[in-house]
This record gives structure tokens, C-alpha cells and sequence, in this order.
């Protein structure tokens, strides 16, 4: 059976591998957002453009002005979302470093304990011969 460093060990790992994830999605959601505000920005500047079809199709061009602005307020909840599980991943992740930082502590110091009576119970086997 592993023991308890091991255990803690390898549940830091995945806890970091959990915080990378939920950083890289929060990035998606972030740049997602930006795309679609510079998708929104873009066609509201083509919209007062001369020569631009908007005045043929205002409301396409505000529809999709709209669904744009949408995608980006969207996106900015999701990495919002995403930023709060980064937090509790973050918490979470020193939380378990810490007991991992305990167990091998304590491992050590049981080692060494456990050195120092072999060593003095050799000392008294050698002292009574």
C-alpha cells in the first residue's frame, strides 16, 4: 500500500493539472469575448460606412451587431465562472501541498527516529558485551 506522502503527492499533481485546465478554459472564454467585441466593434463601424449595405439591412447589421455583443457578455460570465474555479482549485491545491509538506515531515522525523533508537540500541547491545 502507498503511503500518505505518496497519496498527497500524486493529489497535488492532479489538483494542478484541475487549475491548469480551469486557466486555460478561463483564457478561451477571455479571448472568445474579445473576438466577439471586436466583431461587434467592426460591423458598427461598417455600419455607418458610406457605401456599406447597413443602409439596405439596419436590421441585419443591428442583429448581428446584437448577437455579437451577446457571445461577448457570454463569454465573460463563463470566465468569470471560470476564474472562481480557479480560485477554489488554487485554495484546494495549497490545502493538499500542505499536508503533503506534513507527511513528508513527519515521514522524516519517524526515520530519523526510528535511526536513532537502532543506533542506541546498538550502542547498548555493544556497551553489555
Amino acid at each position: 500500500m502507498t503511503s500518505r506522502r505518496e497519496r498527497l503527492r500524486k493529489l497535488v499533481v492532479v489538483q494542478e493539472q484541475l487549475k491548469s485546465l480551469h486557466e486555460t478554459r478561463h483564457a478561451g472564454y477571455v479571448v472568445a469575448a474579445a473576438a466577439a467585441s471586436a466583431d461587434a466593434q467592426e460591423l458598427a463601424a461598417r455600419f455607418g460606412a458610406e457605401g456599406s449595405l447597413a443602409g439596405l439591412f439596419p436590421e441585419i447589421y443591428n442583429r448581428r451587431i446584437s448577437t455579437a455583443l451577446g457571445k461577448a457578455q457570454a463569454n465573460l460570465r463563463l470566465a468569470e465562472t471560470e476564474a472562481q474555479r480557479i480560485a477554489t482549485a488554487t485554495a484546494r491545491t495549497n490545502m493538499v501541498e500542505r499536508a503533503w509538506r506534513d507527511a513528508a515531515r513527519l515521514d522524516e522525523r519517524a526515520n530519523t527516529e526510528r535511526e536513532l533508537l537502532e543506533l542506541l540500541g546498538r550502542k547498548t547491545g555493544d556497551d553489555a558485551k
